[in-house]
């Protein structure tokens, strides 16, 4: 943790980047199980990078779906060979044709998709399921309720992109520099959230969501408030009349906690994004 920590800092104030980078290539690799109509989750990891869900760190949390007869699609937006070397203005319709492209596997079901992000991942994963309807189902784990900056050295820019327009962010002043230098990145985004204007402008829509939202967030998260974020999701979506299934689990811990809470996910993701009728609850 301390070192994704240290990352974060670098990241915003320290790494160059590169102007004429391609945007529009992701790392998705596709795992199945045993017999057909598998139903399709697709993971993000957060901001380290590269491809969390893929590699032998993840592998059993993998494996735990793919055993209950789902379809698991790893996917690294950034960080990984072939992608963007930094978490800058990342194209959601890129990310989206690629879980599109996964789907034409004929041992995936072609109805229905399901989420999981972590942290910045997490933030993916939600904008994912704002914009486009075929997402059925999101799981936030440790992650936000609005659009945040780069990790780049101005931070001056969008995340992400849809259709070549940067999604409106929040974003950091040069306010949030004492709490970044003292690594204090909870403070930072708080600080970043202060402004109101820009905040309710970078909220995502997830009440657009087509299908059943679960958020688990930490308690005593110290990379930034993922407990008030997800329960101001909540609240948007109870205010809007939302009419599918919507959780928030709150571990008791730091930002890894939810790492022990995929059991969590899974019970969610049995109860409402079931094998037998993955498409029909959501119509």
């Amino acid at each position: 943790m301390r070192s994704i920590l240290l990352a974060l800092v670098v990241a915003l104030f320290v790494s160059c980047g590169n102007a004429g980078e391609d945007k529009r290539a992701v790392d998705a690799i596709l795992f199945t199980g045993e017999g057909q109509n598998q139903p399709l989750i697709v993971g993000f990891g957060g901001a380290e990078g590269g491809n969390a869900w893929a590699t032998g760190t993840w592998r059993k949390s993998r494996e735990s779906f793919i055993a209950e007869g789902y379809a698991f699609l790893a996917v690294g937006y950034f960080g990984s060979e072939g992608t963007p070397s930094q978490l800058d203005r990342i194209s959601l319709d890129v990310v989206h044709r690629a879980i599109l492209v996964a789907m034409e596997n004929p041992k995936v079901a072609d109805q229905g998709i399901a989420l999981i992000g972590g942290s910045k991942g997490a933030e993916l994963a939600l904008l994912l399921g704002s914009y486009y309807p075929d997402i059925t189902c999101v799981v936030s784990m440790v992650g936000s309720n609005a659009a945040f900056p780069a990790l780049t050295l101005s931070a001056s820019t969008s995340s992400w992109t849809i259709k070549d327009q940067e999604v409106p962010y929040v974003p950091a002043t040069w306010s949030t520099l004492p709490s970044l230098l003292k690594r204090d990145l909870r403070r930072a985004f708080e600080i970043m959230m202060e402004d109101s204007a820009a905040l309710k402008k970078a909220l995502i829509k997830v009440e657009n969501i087509h299908g059943p939202v679960l958020c688990v967030s930490a308690s005593q998260d110290e990379m930034w408030p993922s407990a008030e974020m997800s329960a101001a999701l909540m609240k948007r979506l109870d205010s809007a009349g939302f009419p599918y299934a919507h959780e928030h689990i709150i571990a008791d811990g730091g930002h890894t906690e939810c790492l022990d809470h995929f059991g969590d996910v899974l019970a969610f993701l049995k109860k409402h994004y079931p094998i037998d009728s993955v498409y029909q609850n959501f119509q």
